[in-house]
């Protein structure tokens, strides 16, 4: 397999959204690096697979997203629309993290901002009904970033 070939390495799980569509959450490797991809993905009787809309977040990202995504009230009236944080993912390019208001419904955004022109495509919005099970799931990848990688040399 080439080095720059894209390889799911562990399903962290995923989250039912509305009109058969889920977010999955998993840690995958793309050219020798390991990220979080949250991804939405659509299942239906004629197309099942990955949507456009999702970001990936370095290892470095998670184990400080995790914490604040876990520290948000459980309930939705309870949290305040802004920015959580702003993570640098490479050079000229970062994952920012915010609670805003999109087609009259409230949610968690995950968008790539990118220096010279701003926020990019890349990004994924999950409503704050779901804040609960993506709690969850942030916890989950980053227990599983933290677990000592299994030594295949042995």
């Amino acid at each position: 397999m080439s080095e720059s070939s894209f390889t799911l390495l562990r399903n962290i799980g995923s989250c039912a959204l509305e009109n058969g569509e889920e977010v999955r959450v998993s840690i995958d490797a793309y050219r020798g690096y390991r990220y979080v991809s949250v991804r939405r993905y659509v299942l239906s009787d004629t197309f099942s697979g990955a949507t456009r809309d999702g970001v990936t977040l370095t290892p470095e990202i998670v184990r400080i997203l995790a914490p604040m995504v876990a520290a948000l009230p459980e309930a939705p009236a309870a949290i305040c629309d802004g920015q959580l944080g702003k993570f640098a993912k490479r050079p000229g390019i970062c994952i920012v993290a915010s609670v805003g208001t999109f087609k009259g419904r409230r949610g968690l955004d995950l968008r790539q901002w990118q220096e010279d022109c701003g926020f990019t495509k890349k990004g994924i919005w999950i409503p704050l009904e779901k804040l609960s099970e993506i709690k969850q799931l942030f916890v989950k990848a980053k227990e599983a970033l933290d677990e000592k990688p299994v030594d295949d040399f042995l």
